[in-house]
């Protein structure tokens, strides 16, 4: 990395443009004891960021700004004014949180109703609606609208917002979310992005990191600190609705003296 940026510096280079970005944090209460979990996928080292572990996520599509469906929960301008963009951006990445999350982990944040949420959703007919989401050849909008499902967008809870240095040629511009996973479903290994798939708490997260068995980028490693503060999922939530989630925070490469290569956060 300080290779890179140093060759982008020395070339008086432009950063790319940050494409719009959406994560959740799956959460259930722990298997073993108090606290709970985080469900993490390690993605495979031919795409972006692989071999690191991390949330399910990724770029908002041009589908996911599509109107057509039935929604629960705060509307697109509280949506905006919540994550500091306008009303269909906002709607576009609470949509892409919602469709990422299904496509990589098999778990649908909608229900017959605003009340409701859909049951086991593991099936082969539901295979086959998620194998057509990441074809493009269904979008998110009309998965729901086909099934007679709104977006529960109550089940999402803003947490944060990171934008990749500048120095990367992949930057993206990353809402964070909390979600508790649904009663009656269950996260499956389908993301071909990823070659494993675990749940762990925040703080076994952080000593397999601290030990070098996992990459964890810094977004991850203090998102997973921030929520492992929490006592359990209820707790997250009642954080998530004090941040402020539509500040950016981009980490800074920093290089000591001795040669440590370290990214640094800045204070918020």
């Amino acid at each position: 990395m300080v290779e890179q940026a140093s060759r982008f510096y020395a070339a008086g280079r432009s950063p790319v443009a940050p494409r719009v970005a959406a994560t959740v944090l799956l959460l259930r209460p722990a298997v073993d004891g108090p606290g709970f979990e985080v469900y993490l996928i390690r993605r495979v080292a031919a795409v972006a960021f692989g071999g690191v572990y991390a949330f399910p996520g990724g770029g908002v599509d041009p589908s996911d700004a599509g109107t057509d469906l039935d929604w629960a929960g705060p509307d697109p301008a509280a949506w905006g004014a919540r994550l500091g963009c306008p009303p269909d951006q906002a709607q576009a990445v609470v949509c892409a949180a919602a469709r990422e999350v299904f496509e990589e982990s098999g778990v649908l944040l909608a229900g017959p109703d605003g009340d409701t949420v859909v049951g086991a959703v593991d099936g082969p007919d539901w295979e086959a609606d998620r194998q057509a989401l990441l074809a493009r050849t269904l979008s998110f909008a009309e998965l729901l609208r086909r099934r007679r499902l709104t977006l529960r967008s109550d089940l999402l809870a803003a947490w944060s917002r990171w934008i990749t240095p500048e120095f990367e040629p992949r930057r993206f511009d990353t809402y964070f979310f909390a979600a508790l996973l649904p009663t009656g479903q269950l996260t499956r290994d389908v993301s071909g992005e990823a070659d494993q798939t675990v749940w762990a708490t925040p703080q076994t997260a952080e000593l397999r990191a601290a030990a070098g068995q996992w990459k964890l980028l810094p977004p991850t490693r203090v998102t997973l600190a921030e929520v492992g503060a929490c006592a359990d999922p209820v707790a997250v939530f009642a954080a998530a609705a004090r941040r402020d989630p539509s500040s950016a925070i981009t980490p800074e490469l920093r290089v000591d003296p001795d040669g440590t290569v370290s990214f640094a956060v800045p204070s918020r």
